[in-house]
């Protein structure tokens, strides 16, 4: 995939220029570079992955961009810090091919969207109709993920693009906004837990 592409996939997920945002399993930097395209030079954006090397090579793309983004070496389905951040809120998180990595992803989406703001954007590229593999060990199809936003107090995605992958299904992209006033697990209509419960 060319840079190009990412920016085609995500770009109607994308409200506004600027803020502060997180790409979460960013890998080699694609998607965050699609992100700095996307979000523009006032933006700020945490590149999150537990390969060095790859946040490494992000870096010197960044320094020699003047990009604004800061590598981040930790697990993402652990617990880990956003320097300078303090206890402020993202304005957007993305995960772009990195909760199929999540046997159970629901905790760890839950946590990490915590993290955005009332009002933010979380945005999604998954694999359809792909096999499991060891590239894609827990494949995400695009029928589940109403159920893991609405478990992880986000509104229902919105699915914006789609593209043929050349490893086999389509890649799609979407977004979902963190809802204001709900706790994750929670249901946006009766207030009452929908855990143990799948999307229509």
């Amino acid at each position: 995939m060319l840079i190009s592409d990412a920016v085609g996939l995500i770009r109607p997920t994308i409200p506004r220029t600027g803020g502060t945002w997180a790409d979460i399993g960013a890998g080699d930097g694609m998607f965050t570079r699609a992100l700095v395209e996307l979000l523009g030079p006032t933006a700020r954006i945490y590149a999150v992955d537990r390969d060095q090397e790859a946040l490494a090579d992000l870096e010197d793309w960044a320094a020699e961009h003047g990009a604004n983004v800061t590598t981040v070496v930790a697990d993402f389905s652990q617990p880990f810090g956003l320097p300078d951040l303090g206890g402020g809120l993202l304005d957007g998180m993305l995960f772009a091919n990195s909760l199929h990595f999540v046997p159970e992803p629901q905790d760890v989406l839950a946590q990490l969207a915590a993290r955005v703001r009332p009002g933010g954007r979380i945005v999604f590229v998954e694999y359809e109709r792909r096999a499991p593999s060891r590239w894609v060990p827990y494949p995400i199809p695009a029928a589940r993920l109403p159920e893991l936003s609405l478990s992880a107090g986000l509104s229902l995605p919105v699915f914006v693009a789609s593209r043929p992958s050349a490893f086999g299904g389509s890649l799609y992209a979407a977004s979902a906004d963190r809802l204001a006033g709900r706790r994750p697990n929670e249901s946006p209509l009766t207030g009452a837990s929908s855990a143990g419960h799948t999307g229509s």
